[in-house]
Parts: structure tokens; sequence; C-alpha cells
């Protein structure tokens, strides 16, 4: 949705602001409160209270919702002045298209390697950018980098794939069918997800490819059309891009990145992305050891949309783990229970939008939640009972980790060694500990590092003195040589 009239943007978002103004103060919250609600920045909501910008038109029904005005703001925006727009057809707001973070450098030079390349979509999670579930065919690895690689608009030969795709995708539009490059992009970020289980992200191709992906968005807006599948597809690229920098401890970058993606998956209405991508933002103000911020983007995730089991079930598991982090036990308990109970309920349209919901793997990461709240728990209350149901927990999910998910196996290892040391068993969490010291200390995972600094606290708080936390600070000590 883009401005109207002169007289719209005079009147409609002035009056727009104040009604928001006065909501949000009737609601006893702060614009930053509100803004974690809804998953924007709390500069947003004094713009908008200000009169400065109009709202996009999925932040307008969250803002109703979570103030329970019953539409008071959505009747503003759809005022009689205003010309009726159907979605889909219009340009997106421009303020989409502002500097994404980081150098704006070339992407990796080699290219996705071919076997691990899908033969449909979905796939590692990541629908069409058009046509969602369909199953749409993509273009074999061969034929992606003449979608890609072609001459950039100052032509000569392309120097690499990942500065090819940045240059093909910025002259490609008259040459080449925008549905193919799509489906070609999409399969890429399946490859390059892929790749990551294996060995460290290529963070640098999946942010050059991101670049070129926003540029053509922004250039198809620029003509008068809303960039449906690009942005659709961005937010997708935001997310990935913002978890390999959150994995490198570039929280800063993270969060950019994710808040670029929120505000695609907003402007499509992409009610899975938002989900996810407030999901991500809940992971990341957790390694900060914020739990009203963790609280705030969780309750985000179930204003999505009510009518999904899935993110319900999400939303729930992430509530636990703020609550743990505050130290209520009580809230930390029902939504344990309320996430069990919606990921027992979850249908065949929960699992097609959420695979990683379905079966084992599901299982395994709803029990990784659920035994991280309870050892979080366990630590900010000393409830040994906690730990020892951490322990079970986090025990099963372990056992369900596929063997290419190294890095998960070695951050619920580590999980599973703390939560003993919080159930008072030193010992048992110094033989799980040992088996993979080298290979944590190597890690440059930022998740992996804070489970292995919580260890350490547990260790050497309390049991310091004992003969096995003595020989684990050695082998650690080792381990970093």
């Amino acid at each position: 949705m883009t401005g109207g009239p002169a007289r719209t943007a005079g009147t409609s978002w002035a009056e727009f602001g104040r009604q928001l103004r006065s909501l949000r103060r009737a609601a006893g919250l702060t614009q930053l409160q509100l803004g974690l609600r809804v998953g924007y920045h709390h500069s947003a909501v004094s713009k908008l209270e200000a009169g400065l910008r109009e709202p996009p038109a999925g932040l307008v029904r969250r803002l109703d919702a979570v103030l329970e005005t019953g539409g008071r703001l959505a009747a503003i925006v759809a005022a009689p002045h205003e010309v009726p727009r159907r979605p889909g057809l219009f340009p997106a707001d421009p303020a989409l298209f502002a500097p994404l973070p980081g150098a704006d450098r070339p992407g990796g030079r080699e290219a996705p390697d071919p076997g691990m390349w899908p033969a449909r979509l979905p796939a590692e999670g990541l629908m069409c950018p058009l046509h969602g579930t369909a199953g749409c065919a993509v273009p074999g690895p061969g034929e992606v980098p003449g979608l890609l690689g072609g001459p950039g608009p100052a032509g000569g030969p392309d120097p690499g794939w990942g500065t090819g795709a940045e240059r093909g995708a910025d002259g490609v539009r008259a040459a080449v069918d925008e549905a193919e490059l799509l489906h070609g992009l999409t399969a890429v970020l399946a490859c390059l997800i892929r790749e990551a289980f294996r060995h460290g992200g290529r963070v640098t191709a999946v942010e050059g490819l991101l670049r070129a992906l926003a540029r053509w968005a922004g250039e198809v807006n620029s003509a008068g059309r809303l960039p449906y599948g690009q942005l659709r597809l961005g937010a997708q690229y935001a997310q990935v891009a913002g978890r390999l920098r959150m994995e490198r401890g570039q929280t800063g970058v993270a969060m950019a990145w994710f808040g670029h993606g929120l505000r695609w998956a907003d402007a499509v209405q992409d009610a899975p992305a938002r989900a996810t991508l407030l999901s991500d933002m809940c992971t990341l103000v957790r390694l900060d050891g914020d739990p009203s911020s963790m609280l705030g983007y969780a309750q985000g995730i179930g204003a999505v949309d009510g009518r999904r089991r899935w993110t319900a079930t999400l939303s729930d598991l992430y509530q636990a783990r703020g609550h743990a982090l505050a130290g209520d036990a009580a809230q930390c308990r029902r939504h344990i229970t309320l996430a069990r109970r919606g990921f027992a309920r979850l249908g065949p349209r929960d699992l097609l939008e959420a695979p990683w919901m379905a079966g084992a793997e599901g299982a395994m990461r709803v029990d990784s939640a659920i035994g991280g709240a309870l050892r979080d728990l366990a630590v900010a209350t000393g409830d040994r009972a906690a730990a020892r149901r951490a322990v079970g927990a986090t025990a099963r999910s372990r056992a369900q980790v596929p063997p290419q998910m190294r890095g998960a196996r070695l951050l619920l290892t580590l999980r599973l060694a703390d939560s003993w040391a919080c159930a008072g068993d030193p010992g048992a969490a110094v033989a799980l500990a040992s088996e993979i010291l080298p290979e944590a200390v190597r890690s440059r995972e930022s998740m992996v590092t804070a489970e292995l600094r919580g260890l350490h606290s547990r260790l050497t708080g309390r049991w310091a003195d004992l003969p096995e936390v003595r020989e684990y600070r050695r082998r650690l000590l080792d381990a970093g040589e």
C-alpha cells in the first residue's frame, strides 16, 4: 500500500497516529513494548504516532489485534476518501528498500554443490515464492549460471558465481522468465542451507545473492508493480543471512537482517516467514539474556495468525524459555504444557507450512526447546527437579538428531551436560562434556559457545575442587591451545 492524495497523508495518517497513541497508552504499553509485540522497532511506532509514515496493511491488523481495538485502526486506514486497492497490484512502501546491512561486496565464487540440488520445491522448508506448496520444478544446476551469470550492465565476462549472480539479476528481467529465476534462486538457497550442515555456511554467497534480489525487487517496485515473489524470497534469504551471522556471534548484523526479512514478509503478508523470523529474534535476544524482549517477540509469533496451530505451538515454546529466563516457574511450565498439547494437535496444513515440525524432527525440536527452558529455569531458581526434567527432554532430543546435524548434536550434548550439573551430578556432566570438548572449543557458533560458557560456570562455580572438575579444566585448557 502506498501513499494516497495529499489529503490522505495530511489527515488520515495524523488521525491514525493520534488514535494509535491513545490506544497504546490505554493499554499501558510503551512504544518499545508495543513494537516488540508487533515485530517493529520502537522508532517505527514513534513515526506512526507522529503521522510521519503510512503503516503497512499487515501491521495495522496486528496493532488492532494486540491493542484489542475491534478494528478501529483498520477503519481509519480504509477511510472513504482513500482509493480502494487490490492486493498485489500496487507497489510496496519504498522504505522497504532502505540500505541493507554490511558492505556491498561480491559473493562466493564457488557454485553450490550439485549433489545437494533439489528437484522440486518446497525444499529445506523453502516454498516457491510464487506458488507456495504447489510442487514447482526448479531449473537444473547447469541452467542456473545461464539465468544468473549473463553479462552485467557494464558487459564483460562473469568473474565468479556470486558476482555473476548479482550482475545477472540486475540485467535479467528482459531476457529471462521471472518465475524461472525465482525458482533457481530458491534452489540455490536450499543448497546453501544443506551445505551449512556439513561445513560453515557461506554467508557472503547468501548476502551477495540477497543484495541482487533486493535490487531486483526495488526495480520492479519502481516500475509500479509489487515485487511479490522477490520480497517473499528476500525474506527467506534474509533469515538465512541472519542465522549465519548469529552463529558467528555478529548479533547486530543478524538482527538487522531479521528486521529486513520481517518487513518484506509483512509487505506480502507471508505469515509463515513472519513467524519463523520472530522465532529467530527470540533466539537472538535470549543469547543476550533479555527475557522481556524475548517474551515480546514470542507473543508476536502467537499473534501472526490464530488459525495456525504451529505458530501457536512455536509461540508457547519461546514463551516457556522467556519465562524460564525470568525465573517464573509457573508460567514456564504452563507454556510447556500448551506447547506439548499444540504439537500433538498439528494438522496437515500445519505440517505443509512447517515440515520441520513433523515426525521425529518435530519431536526433536520440541524436546530441545523444552529441555532448554527447564535447564534455564533450573539455573534461575536452583530447582533440581526442573534440571532432572531437563535431562530427560534434552536426552530424548539428542537421541533423534540426524548425523548430518553435527552442530545440533554438539550443542545438545553440552546442554545435557549442563542439565546434569544443574541437577547436582558434576561427574555425569564432566563425562559427557569430555567427549566433545575439543570440538566445542574450536566451534565458532555463538549458541555452542554460550552453552560451553554456561556449563563451565556451573562446574567451576560450585565443584572447582572435585578431581573430575579439575581434570575437566585441564582438558579445556589443552583443547584451547
